[in-house]
């Protein structure tokens, strides 16, 4: 089982000046954050959908999962690193928030599953280049303060394959992620996030010999929408027709990509 989150190694790395008055690591150093943060985002019909999904496709991506390195950037409550862990993959997650590390250890314990959890930052992890087989970071980058750096640290670590997610720009999340925006400025505790283009994604992993192999969209509708609704059955027959219709491909979100290093 992993080190105790109080014997944890603080990782200063390359981007140690990065501000963490930031939100992105204000909010989620917050115990009880830590203690409510699965129960916010994976609770109910909908949030188990996305947990399954998520799982699966991700172990899509990696397969096969047996014995594989994999570095889970920004692994939060540890969720992704124990399922990975259950796979047979030899798994470390690295996360900013001490205390979203001490719910992801007590988590890993209870689920028998052998995790190493190291404290760490997304834009200067402190492993040398290709030490992992694979980096899987979710919900990361659509928060952190620098994101192309952040993306250029999992391709820097990884020796094969980066996954990682992002919210369309083309798709309902836009207008969210302007909507908190404007909150956020009166009421910090409020997530602002970020959506990405395609082609920005790509342009920084062409920098870094990386290119785009595979990827997942998942919803049409806002998700907001679909756990107010809080039907599976619904949820999966309306994207299923926006799949079969074409308009999942050109307005899905959130995108799950599997980058991959280029052959030369």
């Amino acid at each position: 089982m992993g080190k105790p989150v109080t014997a944890l190694r603080a990782t200063v790395g390359r981007f140690a000046d990065v501000k963490h008055e930031h939100y992105s690591y204000s909010v989620y150093a917050d115990p009880a954050m830590a203690e409510r943060f699965d129960a916010m985002r994976f609770s109910g019909p909908i949030g188990q959908l996305i947990a399954e999904t998520q799982e699966r496709e991700i172990a899509r991506f990696l397969a096969p999962l047996e014995g594989r390195r994999i570095l889970d950037v920004g692994t939060g409550t540890g969720r992704a690193a124990i399922a990975l862990a259950k796979r047979g993959a030899m798994v470390t997650g690295v996360d900013a928030s001490a205390e979203m590390l001490q719910v992801a250890e007590r988590r890993a314990r209870e689920a028998g599953a052998d995790v190493t959890f190291v404290r760490g930052d997304a834009h200067g992890l402190d492993f040398p280049d290709r030490s992992f087989d694979a980096v899987v970071c979710l919900r990361v980058l659509m928060h952190t303060p620098d994101w192309r750096a952040s993306l250029r640290e999992l391709c820097r670590v990884a020796s094969d394959r980066v996954v990682f997610d992002y919210p369309s720009i083309a798709s309902a999340a836009a207008l969210q992620a302007a909507t908190r925006r404007v909150v956020h400025t009166v009421k910090p505790s409020v997530e602002a996030y970020r959506v990405f283009s395609a082609a920005e994604v790509a342009r920084v992993l062409d920098g870094e010999g990386f290119e785009v192999g595979d990827e997942h969209k998942q919803f049409v509708l806002p998700i907001a929408l679909h756990k107010a609704v809080n039907s599976a059955s619904f949820t999966r027959g309306f994207e299923g027709m926006m799949e079969r219709a074409g308009l999942m491909r050109l307005f899905g979100s959130p995108v799950t990509v599997l980058a991959q290093r280029c052959a030369s």
